[in-house]
């Protein structure tokens, strides 16, 4: 039998799923990690809290099987989070800024105001917001003491979640990420594949600070044997939402899914080509093959998709000490409008998707 090993790096905890080549799930481990809250608006991670659990649930759930038989490891994990680290020493100079985070918002007024709103949009898809992570990494080097100046000597550098795993996990031998991440730190030019320059110098970010730029479906790294016992591939990057943009089944121009996690996202596949929108919705690449760029156009769900699972998991702590029938209830309310509208759900029970 063979397996993948599925890394799922989240907002509030690590989770790795052993899949079988049948892609039924073999084993799967969790853990959470703490959130910390600096002030109001602010939110971090630890970024070696990150690394931590996301190791220990891959080698739980490794556990038994025999290496040889495990074909590679595929990565999805939360985006726009900002890691920026010590080239030399892998340590990082700050908390991880969360993409919750809106401590950004007067770097981001004085963008709007300096009139770069056309300009970011046209190359990014994206609006200005504190949510991406180009914000982020301008504020890190402005207010870590000595930053700014050894990320100009070529000292540092950024990530999101998924290239501070591969960093580490390939024993700091690979500075990389995906379309589908890079497109989400308003730094990525959507048109021509890469990072733009004249965003970089709008928001003095140096390029050397940067990953290099692979297909979601690539050899981005390789695990020494000391990680998990035997050398292993990571043979995919996607960022969570990308990811369950194809897990979901849309594979197709027109299908579209809703989930919810610790957000709430909605996004539509639109095919090869990136179509702007009137109402803000980002239309970056969400996941590039080898020949193909495919696109997604995305949407948060109202009014509040940075609390949404944190709502949904209030909602159960509360009933925690109830009936199990008042845990069920919550559960079927909480999932059924996402798998509803999913044509897994649809294939799986015979019914229509429903329009999200």
């Amino acid at each position: 039998m063979k397996y993948v090993l599925a890394l799922d790096q989240g907002t509030t905890s690590s989770r790795a799923i052993l899949f079988n080549e049948s892609g039924v799930p073999a084993a799967a481990a969790q853990r959470e990690f703490r959130q910390i809250y600096p002030q109001p608006g602010w939110v971090e991670h630890d970024p070696k809290e990150i690394l931590a659990t996301q190791r220990a649930t891959a080698r739980e759930a490794l556990r038994g099987v025999a290496l040889k038989d495990v074909q590679g490891i595929g990565i999805a994990n939360q985006r726009e989070t900002t890691i920026v680290w010590d080239r030399q020493t892998s340590e990082p100079i700050h908390n991880a800024i969360v993409w919750q985070d809106r401590r950004t918002t007067e770097i981001c007024s004085q963008l709007r105001a300096d009139g770069a709103e056309r300009l970011i949009r046209d190359r990014t898809g994206l609006v200005i917001d504190p949510y991406f992570s180009g914000s982020k990494i301008a504020w890190l080097l402005d207010n870590i003491p000595g930053a700014r100046a050894r990320a100009d000597a070529g000292q540092l550098a950024f990530g999101t979640v998924d290239t501070w795993l591969t960093w580490h996990l390939t024993g700091n031998r690979t500075h990389v990420t995906d379309p589908s991440n890079a497109s989400r730190t308003m730094l990525f030019n959507i048109h021509t594949g890469d990072w733009d320059a004249e965003l970089l110098r709008l928001l003095r970010v140096p390029r050397s600070m940067l990953p290099d730029v692979h297909p979601s479906t690539h050899a981005f790294g390789m695990l020494p044997k000391a990680e998990m016992g035997e050398p292993l591939v990571i043979a995919g990057v996607a960022g969570d939402q990308q990811a369950a943009l194809f897990g979901q089944g849309c594979h197709r121009a027109g299908m579209a899914k809703n989930t919810y996690g610790t957000g709430c996202f909605m996004l539509l596949h639109t095919g090869t080509q990136a179509v702007d929108s009137a109402t803000g919705s980002s239309p970056p690449p969400p996941r590039r093959r080898r020949r193909r760029n495919t696109r997604w156009k995305e949407a948060f769900s109202s009014p509040a998709p940075w609390c949404s699972g944190c709502a949904t998991s209030s909602v159960f702590s509360t009933v925690q000490k109830r009936s199990n029938g008042w845990r069920q209830a919550c559960w079927t309310a909480a999932t059924s409008a996402s798998c509803r509208r999913s044509p897994a759900w649809a294939r799986r029970t015979g019914t229509r998707t429903r329009a999200a």
